[in-house]
C-alpha cells in the first residue's frame, strides 16, 4: 500500500542559507523553485533532491514571523532528518572540513554508527552508517 517517503517539508525563515547548506555541504541537488499563493500569503518553495528523496524548503517571504498567523498548525523545522552515509569517519571528516561540527557522536554499535549535526536553523540531522541490516 505505502511505497516510500515522497518528500519532507522544512519551514525556514532563511531559505537561501538553508539551500546553501543542504546543497553545498550535504550534496543535495536543486531541482526547482516555485512561488505559490496561499491564504497566508505567498509561499516560496525550493525542491532539493538527494537520491530519490526530495526536501521541500518552504518560506513565507512576506510574513512578519516565519509562521503566518493563519498557519497555526505549522512550526519551524522537524524533529529529525536521518541521512544514511557510506562511511561515518569519512563523512565526519568531510563535514568538519566544511566547518560543520558534530552535535554528538559518533556512537558506534554492533549494527550501526550514529552521529548528529545541525543545519543553520538548528534542526537535527542524524547521520547513520549501517554495518548490517
Amino acid at each position: 500500500m505505502f511505497k516510500r517517503i515522497d518528500h519532507i517539508e522544512l519551514l525556514t525563515a532563511h531559505p537561501d542559507r538553508t539551500v546553501v547548506f543542504y546543497r553545498d555541504v550535504l550534496g543535495f541537488r536543486e531541482r526547482e523553485r516555485v512561488r505559490v499563493q496561499t491564504p497566508a500569503g505567498p509561499l516560496d518553495l525550493v525542491y532539493l533532491e538527494l537520491g530519490d528523496t526530495t526536501l521541500e524548503v518552504m518560506c513565507y517571504p512576506e510574513a512578519r514571523s516565519p509562521i503566518p498567523s493563519r498557519s497555526a498548525e505549522q512550526r519551524l523545522g522537524w524533529q529529525c532528518l536521518a541521512l544514511e552515509v557510506e562511511d561515518m569517519d569519512r563523512a565526519v571528516s568531510a563535514l568538519e572540513a566544511k566547518g560543520v561540527k558534530l552535535a554528538w557522536g559518533p556512537m558506534k554499535r554492533p549494527d550501526y554508527a550514529r552521529a548528529e549535526i545541525r543545519d543553520p536553523d538548528g534542526n537535527p540531522i542524524e547521520l547513520r552508517q549501517w554495518y548490517r541490516r
